[in-house]
């Protein structure tokens, strides 16, 4: 039975109160006095700010406010600042509504998009409410984590919503929101409801504070000892959480039946990367890490052993994941400083009671404990002057250590007045876009007043509203001279004075902006090229958001190999110096992608708004035959492999959606099948969910999750195989031409292959050719052979050198075995002979 299933026979405030309460109750949940007074004041039709430390229960409150909103028979939308959180409530509220009343819109999935309960991302809603304004049919809107408002780059999306949908009802929810006076007054003016600021400061779960000068191991063994683990340990790099983990296996943490119950959780879990071998024997020791740059597959097994009280400390970022339930009773802090992209600074208030509120759970936890770390050299003054006991003299003796060059000093008053402090108001980060003229512009109505009132009306000092202003005029004036929109001599039907001359597609703004240039760019690539499919992944991903950690890899990859090679050239250092600025990460075809963007934004000028950004990632990969473990040592990125996952994984939607049907060749066919496959195989929960949520009825989030890491085999994709065998063997093809005979007998010395072995092999191919072709023909199916034999479980395969004679006698011949194959992931060979046929 659904929550549906208890609405009563009509919408009265006190009957769908106690129709909401006694649900609860069934369920075992009783309501806290804030939760009770902000339901009150939702089912009543005020807007809601719902201020109330993390683990109070807001969850709930927004389940209220969906149900007092389908009594009314209103649409209500909720918002998040994640794709994963909105799936993740997605099949929470699938659970509580029932599938066929709940949708889905995150920009690249799209789940029953006319259900009256909509989850979606922060962004879709904004691109709604600024295409349909007053008219959109959106009766309630639930923003979650509504702090992300003050966030630099994404904050608009929370704004807009508040501007462009005044017949909305408002529930504003966050553990961290500060004195919210103005939006309280704001809203009930541009809604015309009351508005009730619903706080709390009671928690749950108290917190205590204490700020300690004994080292780390110390502090952490004392808390483990006195049972008050789970303990989440802060760090601000990666990094350093990574490094914490490895410094703690010296620590007992468990003992040998919890570590047996943690292997037994852990069952089959294939740890399938150089970093989840190291997460296997964290974990196995009672210890997590939690980053941002992991795979997800891995955070899930984190929090899956978390949950069951398993792990005893976490070592992680201050970017725990946005609303993830992991219980945690003590958030030990190892620095109150961080650096924020521009420098080294204090921890705002909100940044520290956002994290802080992750200790003590309700349900797990009767207490929560909130520790901060002194800086090391504190730690260690205080560890001299106790070894020189009450002495006067020997204390004076002492030789203080200073603090390192460049650091920013916290102390136990930082810590203190962190505590005491408000989170800081939120601040505004309104902005203009072409995307935002185009749909306020595509509305009935006049533009021009919707403008204004857009950019005069909205929560911007003055100052800032004229820089807007003056933006939006020359927007608007560059869309004109495009011939992008015009000017009517009178209104049309609609009331439009001015109108756009092209057609949107109906998802404009969601998806990838630059989809439409690139349907334009493939019209110039040439069909009859070798390179054509690798050519069109360059064109996607020209279009695709920059993934920094792996553009500062690549670049730093090539600047040490120039380097290398400048030096063994004998070029002086200062030339050197001035050489490397010029060397950069790969971009293929970047004078022609240019080119054609300069050419398609005359026309379409408001893909000015997402520059190009021609890369070489997926093509890189693919050109080099490289594995995803290969690409990850290669670039030394195992501790942002989960951004290498999540770029790839957007890469193959892209190529997917982008590429129409009849521009797909069999090459690119190839090489899509062959990064789906690669994706799955490392973590398919990135793949899964966005292809099969079309069917939520048949699974929630969990059972979704444990889906996900039960991967299918690798040879049950033919297609897909069929290319990991070719770049298999290619990568051998390719070390052999660049003579790394000792990669070679890495790959393949188990096999009695070692780099002897290869290098007699080559010496005498090298003896009859003087070159070994790497290009486009030397990889093409042409020059590969596979005999299938199901009954011995195996392929033999046999890869032709593109010799410059064009003899094609020498080669690889190799054995692949399908059942390892299907074990570990990957395309499994032997190489049987290297040689003339």
């Amino acid at each position: 039975m659904t929550l549906i299933d208890q609405m009563p026979a009509d919408n009265d405030p006190d009957a769908l109160f106690d129709a909401f309460s006694s649900w609860a109750e069934e369920r075992g949940i009783s309501l806290y006095p804030a939760q009770e007074e902000a339901l009150i004041e939702v089912v009543s039709g005020a807007n809601v700010i719902l201020s109330t430390p993390t683990g109070s229960g807001k969850s709930l409150v927004a389940a209220g406010a969906h149900f007092a909103a389908l009594a009314r028979d209103e649409v209500t939308f909720y918002t998040a600042p994640i794709k994963a959180l909105v799936s993740e409530k997605f099949f929470d509220l699938c659970k509580i509504f029932g599938t066929e009343n709940v949708g889905m819109l995150t920009g690249d999935a799209s789940v029953n998009a006319d259900a009256p309960v909509i989850c979606c991302t922060a962004e879709v809603l904004a691109s709604i409410a600024l295409r349909d304004g007053a008219e959109a049919d959106i009766g309630q809107v639930v923003m979650d984590e509504f702090h992300f408002y003050a966030e630099p780059d994404r904050g608009w999306a929370w704004q807009i919503p508040l501007l462009e949908l005044p017949q909305a009802q408002f529930v504003l929810m966050s553990a961290t929101l500060g004195d919210m006076t103005r939006f309280e007054e704001d809203l009930t003016r541009r809604t015309g409801r009351p508005t009730a600021v619903v706080r709390s400061a009671t928690r749950p779960v108290p917190l205590s504070y204490e700020y300690r000068t004994t080292s780390l191991t110390d502090t952490l063994t004392e808390l483990l000892e006195t049972h008050q683990s789970p303990v989440y340990i802060v760090h601000f790099t990666q990094a350093q959480a990574v490094e914490r983990a490895q410094a703690l296996m010296s620590i007992n943490m468990c003992t040998r039946a919890e570590k047996d119950q943690i292997a037994a959780l852990i069952g089959n879990f294939r740890f399938t990367t150089a970093f989840g071998r190291n997460l296997s024997r964290f974990v196995r020791h009672g210890i997590g890490v939690h980053h941002a740059g992991m795979l997800p597959k891995y955070r899930r097994l984190v929090e899956k052993l978390a949950q069951a009280g398993l792990l005893k400390v976490i070592c992680g970022t201050d970017t725990l994941g946005v609303g993830v339930n992991v219980p945690i009773r003590t958030v030990l802090f190892t620095a109150l400083t961080k650096y924020d992209g521009n420098r080294v600074r204090v921890l705002r208030a909100r940044e520290f009671h956002q994290i802080a509120g992750r200790a003590g759970r309700a349900g797990f936890d009767t207490a929560g404990f909130v520790v901060a770390q002194a800086p090391e050299h504190v730690v260690e003054n205080e560890k001299a002057l106790a070894k020189a006991g009450e002495d006067p003299k020997k204390r004076r003796k002492v030789v203080r250590k200073k603090a390192p060059e460049g650091f920013v000093n916290w102390s136990q008053s930082t810590f203190e007045k962190l505590i005491a402090s408000e989170p800081e108001p939120l601040t505004s980060r309104f902005r203009v876009t072409h995307a935002m003229l185009l749909s306020v512009i595509a509305r009935p109505g006049n533009a021009f007043e919707a403008m204004r009132r857009l950019l005069e009306d909205n929560h911007e000092p003055r100052r800032a509203q004229l820089r807007h202003i003056r933006r939006a005029i020359a927007i608007y004036r560059s869309l004109l001279d495009g011939g992008v929109v015009e000017r009517l001599p009178e209104p049309d039907a609609q009331g439009r004075i001015v109108r756009l001359t092209v057609d949107l597609q109906a998802d404009f703004a969601l998806n990838q902006p630059l989809s439409t240039f690139a349907l334009a760019a493939f019209e110039v690539l040439d069909p009859e090229s070798p390179s054509y499919a690798l050519d069109m992944v360059s064109v996607v991903e020209s279009t695709l958001d920059d993934p920094r950690q792996i553009l500062a890899a690549q670049q730093n990859k090539a600047r040490g190999e120039a380097v290398a090679a400048m030096k063994a050239d004998g070029v002086e250092y200062e030339e050197r110096m001035e050489r490397l600025m010029d060397i950069s990460y790969p971009k293929p075809m970047e004078e022609l992608l240019f080119h054609a963007y300069g050419v398609y934004r005359r026309s379409h000028p408001w893909v000015g708004d997402h520059p190009l950004s021609p890369k070489s990632v997926v093509r890189d990969m693919y050109e080099r035959a490289m594995t995803f473990s290969e690409f990850v040592s290669n670039y030394e990125l195992a501790r942002t492999e989960g951004i290498v996952l999540r770029y790839l994984a957007g890469a193959y939607k892209a190529l997917e959606h982008t590429v129409p049907e009849d521009l797909k060749s069999e090459d690119f066919q190839d090489i899509t099948a062959w990064l789906g496959e690669l994706v799955r195989q490392v973590d398919s929960s990135l793949l899964d969910e966005w292809e099969q949520l079309a069917n939520p009825a048949e699974e929630d989030a969990e059972e979704a999750q444990e889906r996900a890491d039960q991967v299918k085999p690798v040879t049950a994709n033919a297609r897909a195989f069929r290319v990991l065998v070719r770049n298999a063997l290619f990568r051998r093809v390719e070390l052999a031409a660049w003579d790394r005979t000792a990669e070679l007998g890495a790959l393949d010395g188990d096999a009695g292959w070692d780099a002897e072995r290869w290098a007699r092999a080559m010496d005498a191919y090298w003896d009859e050719y003087d070159e070994l072709g790497t290009g486009p023909d030397a990889r093409g199916p042409k020059l590969l052979s596979i005999e299938e034999r199901p009954e011995d479980s195996l392929w033999r395969v046999r890869q032709t050198f593109a010799d410059p004679a064009g003899d094609h006698d020498w080669g690889i011949t190799a054995e692949v075995d399908l059942t390892a194959s299907d074990t570990e992931g990957r395309a499994v060979l032997q190489v049987v002979d290297v040689g003339q046929l």
